[in-house]
């Protein structure tokens, strides 16, 4: 239990960093680093839904364009595509840890440029700093965390990740419904963008000081030996003849993986293209849900239905709040127990069907006065939430991380997530001019592409739950490497001899003390 807990702590600093856990002092330290990452992305990501619901804002930025109201949104999803292709290139180079605090130092800028804009080209380069950074990461933690996981709890320590950008988002949209209250200016859209600074600098602090280096990279980088002690460090849950025999096929199926690792994206698509596909597949899948264009531009669908600024606001912080909490239990109970194929099947099939509805109800209610017709039409938005961020959310990260080989998981990752940015790009700039002229019609294109993926996703995409990272390979047909006798009195020796090396250290220190 001492590991599960060791890598829940990881998990929760990687994805909120605001709570604090009664443990040791090492696991407070530890909890208060990694989980600010998705917080970031969540809140950074959110806090564009009241911004531009802002009169203070609107005026100041001279009553922008539809178009320009769009790019405050998609120019930061498309400094997430760079920043997630980004990845590609450097990330495994420079490690997991290493590249974060890079788009640490990044985020902490770009939020800095937005909270100071003195207009909207100001504002706009804030924004594409930020969203590069965030792109960076959001490429980068599911990795991260799927590598330190156990497998029996990696639904859950992967989906904390998802659970934090929702957690960002509900506060986004707190923050900015309480700031609206402030004083007629720019107090009301700067304070809550200022509020995102301090973020960044402390996940910073955080990874330079408590966080684990992933074991599996660190093989691949040929440091097996620090690899084992992380690894031991991780897996406080195994007895001693688990943990020798775990990470004796982690480390020989990475060692054949890298035997056979790809050199160029013809090589990676001859080699390995269903696996490549299913992770860039599950990305794209969940941008052309419609997600992004729904709650971004939540508050200009509820003023196509006649409610007012104050009311929308809340209905904003509302739709925060049932996103967090769908998303949250649904990671406790469901992602490892009922498996991601079953959630993405299911969340897919809710999604087309909810999204019809929602477009009926605001086809027959937004011009009118009724109510109560008004209320179905914003169920439908809600509806939406529950089921996105209780199936799709969290999943979908972390499935697009777990079914890729070691040598190319940061490549086709970073790719995936590129890709979904990408899209959304197009989806969310779009969006005001798609709500003003076609309206509601605007959802028909997500369900048909829903409807698209949903059928992919019933033939390509295999269970991945309760499986190591290594034994995924064969879902998709690779080979998985089997253990000699060898191999395993091997790897019992090296664990053996560094047992007793660190009994010695700690002997030498005690006496060192006592003297």
């Amino acid at each position: 239990m001492a590991g599960d807990w060791y890598t829940f702590g990881v998990a929760l600093f990687a994805a909120i960093g605001t709570f604090v856990y009664p443990w040791t002092q090492y696991h407070n330290s530890l909890n208060m680093s990694l989980l600010r990452r998705s917080f970031l992305f969540g809140f950074d990501t959110g806090i564009a839904t009241t911004t531009i619901a802002h009169k203070s804002w609107i005026a100041y930025m001279d009553n922008p364009s539809k178009g320009l109201t769009g790019a405050v949104v998609s120019v930061y999803i498309a400094g997430e595509a760079l920043g997630a292709l980004t990845q590609t290139f450097i990330g495994d180079r420079l490690g997991r840890i290493r590249f974060m605090q890079l788009m640490c130092v990044f985020v902490t800028i770009g939020t800095v440029i937005q909270s100071a804009s003195v207009d909207m080209g100001m504002f706009l380069a804030g924004r594409v700093l930020a969203g590069y950074a965030v792109g960076g990461l959001v490429a980068t933690v599911p990795i991260y965390l799927s590598e330190i996981s156990a497998p029996h709890q990696r639904g859950l320590i992967g989906g904390i990740s998802g659970c934090g950008i929702s957690f960002g988002t509900m506060a986004s949209n707190w923050v900015g419904m309480a700031c609206g209250y402030a004083a007629y200016g720019p107090t009301q859209w700067r304070l809550p963008l200022g509020v995102q600074i301090p973020w960044g600098i402390i996940l910073f602090i955080g990874l330079a000081t408590f966080m684990p280096n992933s074991p599996r990279q660190l093989i691949r980088n040929g440091k097996v030996d620090q690899a084992r002690i992380e690894f031991i460090k991780i897996r406080r849950d195994l007895h001693s003849h688990e943990a020798q025999e775990e990470f004796a096929l982690m480390h020989a199926q990475i060692e054949y993986e890298m035997e056979r690792e790809a050199k160029s994206y013809a090589e990676i698509w001859k080699l390995y293209r269903r696996r490549a596909m299913v992770s860039i597949a599950v990305q794209t899948m969940t941008a052309l849900t419609g997600v992004n264009v729904i709650q971004y531009y939540q508050t200009i669908l509820y003023m196509s239905l006649g409610i007012g600024s104050t009311t929308i606001l809340a209905l904003a912080g509302v739709y925060g709040t049932v996103a967090f909490v769908s998303n949250a239990l649904t990671t406790r109970f469901l992602t490892d127990q009922w498996g991601r194929r079953k959630m993405i099947l299911t969340g897919l099939a809710g999604i087309i069907v909810i999204e019809i509805y929602a477009s009926v109800m605001q086809l027959e209610f937004q011009d009118g006065n009724n109510k109560i017709g008004k209320g179905f039409a914003v169920l439908g938005i809600y509806l939406f939430v529950l089921t996105y961020y209780g199936m799709l959310n969290s999943t979908t990260w972390l499935y697009g991380a777990e079914v890729l080989p070691m040598a190319l998981r940061s490549k086709v990752m970073g790719l995936a997530a590129a890709s979904h940015f990408i899209v959304n790009v197009a989806l969310t700039e779009a969006g005001p001019s798609a709500f003003a002229t076609i309206k509601q019609n605007y959802y028909y294109v997500f369900v048909g592409c829903t409807l698209f993926f949903l059928v992919i996703a019933y033939f390509y995409f295999p269970e991945t739950k309760h499986k190591t990272l290594e034994e995924i390979a064969a879902a998709f047909g690779d080979k998985v490497v089997t253990l000699t006798e060898t191999d395993l009195i091997v790897e019992q020796t090296v664990f053996e001899e560094k047992a007793a090396a660190d009994h010695v250290e700690k002997t030498d220190v005690a006496a060192t003390q006592a003297g």
